[in-house]
């Protein structure tokens, strides 16, 4: 399970953000694993092995505003993006699963990659 995170508004890797994982097929949702991106906007290690996977639902939180903070940009108060959660399942855990986002302070989007 490896995500991969890119600042749209900048054109750059997202550095440093913090990204968290849990496993939202119990409640409370459990969390699985917490990294900071590194210069290449990806986990290392990543979120979760390959054996780890199991089918179910799963929670990746991304915290965009934190990130855009932490380089300077002045955003409003609340901010327009500011924690971006996607809930995404998981049927095939035999399967390579990685989950990118492109983010501005104004918009995101994802997609299921591989």
């Amino acid at each position: 399970m490896t995500t991969h995170v890119l600042d749209v508004a900048a054109g750059i890797p997202a550095a440093g953000m913090r990204v968290e994982l849990h496993d939202a097929g119990v409640n409370p949702p459990r969390l699985l694993a917490e990294r900071r991106t590194n210069e290449q906007g990806r986990c290392d290690p990543p979120l979760l092995e390959r054996e780890a996977l199991r089918t179910g639902r799963y929670r990746l939180t991304f915290h965009a505003a934190e990130y855009f903070r932490s380089r300077g940009l002045q955003l409003p108060e609340p901010p327009f993006v500011d924690v971006v959660v996607i809930a995404f399942g998981v049927a095939s855990p035999e399967q390579d699963y990685h989950v990118p986002l492109l983010v501005s302070p104004w918009s995101y989007s994802t997609y299921r990659g591989s």
